[in-house]
């Protein structure tokens, strides 16, 4: 068969196999840091509305309204911000340096 149809059926054996105790499964633990909250002022303080508009997926009104105080950032936002504010956006598959 194919090579999907066979790792299909092999993981589906190994779950039979797990479930009945004859193997033991594989437990992988995540921490996530907290997300941190960024106040207007540090919004501010970074690229032009339209470069983080981009960056972020929003519009320039939205970063205006968080930059005033209106509105502010929701947690991805807030997640993406700190991936920006920490020097990690090359690891970002969306983003190419020219």
């Amino acid at each position: 068969m194919s090579k999907l149809f066979d790792d299909l059926k092999n993981g589906l054996e190994e779950a039979i196999e797990i479930e009945k105790g004859k193997k033991t499964g594989k437990n992988t633990t995540f921490i996530f840091e907290p997300v941190k909250k960024y106040t207007n002022t540090e919004i501010k303080a970074g690229m032009t509305q339209a470069a983080f508009a981009s960056y972020l997926g929003v519009s320039s009104k939205t970063v205006e309204a968080w930059e005033l105080g209106r509105t502010h950032p929701t947690g991805p936002a807030f997640r993406l911000i700190n991936i920006l504010d920490e020097g990690k956006e090359k690891e970002l598959s969306f983003i190419t340096k020219l």
